[in-house]
């Protein structure tokens, strides 16, 4: 399987240096080499990056476990390759995790083998292709969800072996709070499986799934080692010394959304199409005939992944319309559709082989007591009597002694077939869906009906890891990139923002100027980014794009856009503090060289790539300045929450109306701001002295100026977030539309990026997890169960130890 996804991936593109492209993965490649340079020195995994939006907050709303391996492994190899093998880690350990998942359950040998071959068909499946867990999804950027699910299984096949044992709680422990950490839609899966799997262990011994009805005795067979109360215990101990460990990042996630973005996204509701594609028919015929065995026979795992693919299955059909977009769970819905599949065939085929075992053992026990001593007792009996009738005496048959039973131990010789076979057979269903269309001519395929699909991952992913450097568009992409490091080593480092186009994706991805904070060691930002969802400024900025170019991307649903309008557009990055303009239309050109807020500094071009001609023009942006004096004190909204339902409406209302910008309007703000109601499109003008601000530095995580007057307002135009604290200044305060405003106590400020009590909590929630699984990991086990069991088929289920 292995092989398979490898040869599809490109082996040798993999070990290129190459800088990879493509999708979204085209702008993660900045997040890793962030993590590693910004926040791992401060040992961090989580905190502020200027590079994005007017600053973010990395990792607070994403996931860091993926982008540590890259950013760890870059110490090792060069950086590229690190954060390639971090994108296909996932999707190449899923093979291996189904199959651990198999044998931690105490399966027949033929089944961990069927599961890990069933996963090749998962990994190809065509049925979407940005959702997540298949490939289609990793190399479109999903590649943390896919390394998450690899978790999951594991951790399953943990859990199922420890409520039967009493061991690996630590293990399965620090599993979880990896797969939590990885991506936490799959951790969704692990959580919801792990309770069910409890549950089962609470249900009386007449129904209580089994793992021994296909057991053999040259297999490995999980034994009875707890009663319900200690099963009940360790399993809870386990999903809460992992919840625990990983506190620090999900109690900030939970308790800060407010200041997240949904992107508006309405969920799908064609549940048929989505759930019961037509591709799928033939794993999702076998998946119920597997369920409907699966119960019959009271499989463990067989009942888990039943109820796991319903539970799911029903979250993408009642999930709210909310930030969950719920096609984000139809991953789960096929996982274990096809493992249930590969579980049913090796089913099949062990049943076949059990039945085969069994007429051939029958027949030979017809053989050896009845057919056999039926013979001999005849041809005795023939014999004596020609021998007595031919002396005269009168026929007497002797005692036959019994012919000896030779009998092979049951199953013996059918272990090994069954193990080989179960595997085989699901090894070869998984060739034959996924394979096929890569060696057959397109026409063969189509001839036959069969969607060549699949066979779309060998070219994306060629075209992703061949990266920057193969695209079309890279020589103008390379000089706009260096045009830019010269622009901000003459005229000074600050965030860009750059005209939209779709056809920038001749560059690899839209996405490519994603990495010109990446390109420029920081020095130049860029006020798009990719996570638009961990930045409370997105809205703003889409905004902007519509502003500012032809044919905007319009990202974010639901907010008032405009046509292009230059001028206006260009008074947003003055408020936004925003440094430089690039264009690449002749129409954008022609206002933003009219515009006296502009001042060209650069050119680059033409380029003519895919029949089109670019000339890049770069301005500076006048009169914007990273941090100034207030000339009216800002009016605190009473009653707005920090959320985006109540925070944006109002905000945006005053973002789009520039004679409104003279009074700013606050979340929460000093006794002495006048108060307005939510929305008041008139707050009174409270006049304040001037100040002039100067000596202002901008690091990763601080701001630090100058002010000749004490208690004016100052506005600061990085993004706001709770974490910001103030030395020399009370605040900050948040001031729409997404910025900051201080009150200088001193002449000398500096805003720093801490923690928050959520962040003190989750610290502390979490050292409380490291304590509890030290003393797992070291303390002896009260009950030690054998290390092993051999059960023969024909044995009960062993009952609960007392």
């Amino acid at each position: 399987m292995i092989v398979v996804v490898l040869w599809q991936l490109h082996p040798s593109l993999l070990l290129s240096t190459s800088v990879p492209t493509g999708g979204d993965n085209g702008g993660h490649y900045a997040m890793p080499a962030f993590l590693r340079s910004g926040l791992l020195p401060h040992g961090q995994l989580s905190g502020w990056d200027p590079g994005w939006y007017d600053g973010f907050p990395l990792y607070t709303y994403y996931f860091v476990l993926a982008d540590l391996i890259a950013a760890v492994g870059s110490y090792i190899v060069p950086y590229a390759l690190a954060f390639k093998w971090a994108t296909v880690l996932g999707s190449l350990l899923l093979p291996v995790a189904a199959w651990a998942m198999g044998r931690l359950f105490g399966m027949r040998r033929a089944f961990p083998g069927a599961l890990a071959a069933l996963t090749l068909c998962y990994l190809f499946d065509y049925t979407y292709t940005i959702y997540g867990g298949n490939l289609f999804s990793t190399l479109a950027g999903e590649y943390a969800y896919s390394l998450s699910i690899a978790l999951a299984l594991v951790f399953l096949g943990l859990m199922a072996r420890g409520l039967r044992t009493g061991r690996y709680r630590g293990l399965t422990a620090i599993t979880l709070a990896a797969c939590i950490l990885a991506h936490f839609i799959p951790a969704l899966f692990a959580l919801a499986g792990g309770v069910l799997l409890i549950a089962m262990e609470m249900l009386p011994d007449r129904v209580r799934p089994r793992d021994t009805w296909h057991a053999h005795t040259s297999d490995e067979v999980v034994p009875q080692c707890l009663n319900r109360p200690q099963a009940l215990w360790w399993g809870v101990s386990s999903l809460a010394i992992g919840g625990l460990l990983v506190a620090f990042w999900w109690v900030p996630f939970g308790t800060e959304q407010a200041y997240s973005t949904s992107l508006g996204y309405v969920n799908i509701h064609t549940f048929v199409a989505i759930l019961f594609p037509q591709a799928d028919w033939w794993a999702l015929i076998l998946a119920g005939l597997s369920t409907v065995a699966a119960f019959a026979l009271r499989s463990r795992f067989g009942i888990l992944m039943a109820l796991l693919a319903g539970l799911f299955a029903l979250g993408v059909i009642v999930d709210p319309q909310a930030s969950l977009y719920n096609v984000r769970l139809l991953p789960l819905w096929f996982l274990p559709v096809y493992l249930l599949a590969g579980w049913g065939v090796a089913t099949a085929v062990t049943g076949a082989v059990d039945l085969w075992t069994w007429l051939r053992d029958t027949a030979w026990r017809w053989l050896a007591h009845t057919a056999w001593p039926w013979l001999l007792d005849a041809v005795i009996r023939a014999r004596n009597w020609r021998r007595r009738t031919a002396s005269g005496e009168p026929p007497l048959v002797p005692p036959v002694r019994p012919a000896r039973e030779i009998v092979p131990p049951r199953g013996r010789s059918s272990w090994p077939t069954a193990a080989v076979a179960g595997s085989l057979v699901a090894l070869v269903v998984a060739l034959v869906v996924v394979v096929t269309p890569f060696v057959l001519p397109r026409s063969t395929m189509q001839s036959l009906g069969i969607t060549p699909g699949p066979n779309q991952v060998t070219n994306w992913s060629s075209f992703n890891y061949s990266g920057y450097q193969a695209q079309a568009g890279y020589a103008e992409y390379r000089a706009l990139v260096q045009t830019m490091e010269r622009v901000g080593t003459r005229y000074g480092c600050g965030q860009s923002m750059w005209q939209y186009d779709p056809s920038l994706d001749r560059f690899g991805t839209t996405q490519a100027l994603m990495l010109l904070p990446y390109w420029s060691s920081g020095c130049i930002g860029s006020m798009e980014g990719l996570l638009f969802e961990s930045s409370a400024t997105t809205p703003y900025h889409f905004l902007n794009q519509a502003e500012l170019s032809v044919s905007p991307s319009e990202a974010m649903v639901g907010l008032n856009y405009t046509a292009l309008n230059v001028p206006a557009g260009i008074q947003h990055l003055q408020l936004l503090g925003v440094r430089y303009f690039m264009a690449s239309s002749p129409q954008v050109e022609a206002a933003a060289s009219a515009d006296r807020s502009l001042r060209q500094v650069a050119e680059t071009g033409p380029w003519t790539s895919g029949g089109t001609t670019t000339t890049w023009k770069i301005y500076e942006v006048l009169d914007s300045p990273l941090v100034t004096g207030l000339a009216n004190e800002p009016a605190v909204e009473v009653g707005v929450r920090p959320d985006q339902s109540s925070w944006l409406p109002p905000s945006e209302s005053w973002y789009n109306d520039p004679a409104r910008w003279s009074v700013f309007l606050a979340q929460s703000g000093p006794a002495s701001w006048p108060r307005v109601a939510i929305g008041d499109p008139s707050p009174p003008r409270r006049a304040v002295p001037r100040t002039h601000v100067s000596e202002v530095a901008e690091s990763d995580n601080t701001v630090s100026f100058h002010v000749s007057k004490i208690g004016t307002p100052v506005l600061v135009k990085v993004s706001y977030f709770p974490n910001w604290h103030a030395s020399g200044a009370t605040g900050p305060y948040r001031v729409t539309p997404n910025l900051m405003v201080v009150v200088p106590t001193s002449h000398n400020v500096v805003l720093s990026y801490g923690a928050t009590p959520a962040n003190r909590e989750g610290q502390a929630l979490s050292i409380l997890g490291v304590v509890l699984l030290l003393i797992v990991l070291i303390r002896p086990r009260v009950r030690k169960g054998p290390r092993r069991g051999r059960m023969s088929p024909s044995e009960p289920d062993l009952s609960p130890a007392t």
